[in-house]
């Protein structure tokens, strides 16, 4: 119990070193944490790549939001179980969201035959995919034509995981409104 005790009490003094900007803190709540986290992250994804860019999302999360820490209300491990657990959880979410999108606007095109439905579909599809703003459309059809992770996309494009996720996340939505509205 003595060795839980000093665990627990080195752990929030790092995350409250982190919350002042300590990087060295960071790096270390990173080397206590990471494998625990990491098997948390394992657990809701369904490969290793994916579950390590959820886990750098985590440890953004906890540079970002360290003050929030409330030792009072959960130990420092719980607190970062309970990040690394949503972010894994919002991955999945997130990314079952953007191949039902497609999928079910794809559906929903009102077309008579089999074979005129796939070529249609496919015409539509490219049509709208066009009218996306450059990155936005780019970044669709390496995620989903060429199987490029967003980690792999962000460093393609030289901009940071989260400005990817949101310009596919975006450019779904305005293809799902573009084939909605033909």
């Amino acid at each position: 119990m003595i060795a839980a005790e000093a665990a627990r009490a080195r752990l929030s003094a790092e995350l409250e070193r982190v919350a002042q900007g300590d990087k060295a803190a960071l790096r270390t709540v990173y080397d206590l944490t990471s494998a625990k986290l990491l098997g948390i992250c394992l657990q809701f994804l369904p490969d290793r790549a994916i579950a390590e860019d959820v886990l750098q999302e985590v440890y953004l999360k906890v540079w970002q939001g360290a003050a929030t820490f409330d030792p009072q209300r959960a130990s420092p491990i719980t607190w970062l179980c309970m990040i690394a657990r949503n972010r894994a959880i919002d991955w999945r979410r997130a990314s079952g969201r953007y191949e039902a999108v497609l999928q079910s606007a794809a559906d929903e095109l009102p077309i008579e035959s089999a074979e005129a439905d796939t070529d249609e579909r496919h015409r539509l599809l490219h049509q709208c995919l066009d009218m996306l703003e450059t990155e936005r459309r780019a970044s669709i059809r390496a995620a989903f034509m060429e199987g490029f992770t967003y980690s792999e996309l962000a460093a393609r494009a030289s901009v940071p995981l989260g400005t990817m996720k949101s310009w596919v996340r975006r450019g779904l939505l305005q293809l799902r409104k573009c084939i909605e509205d033909a």
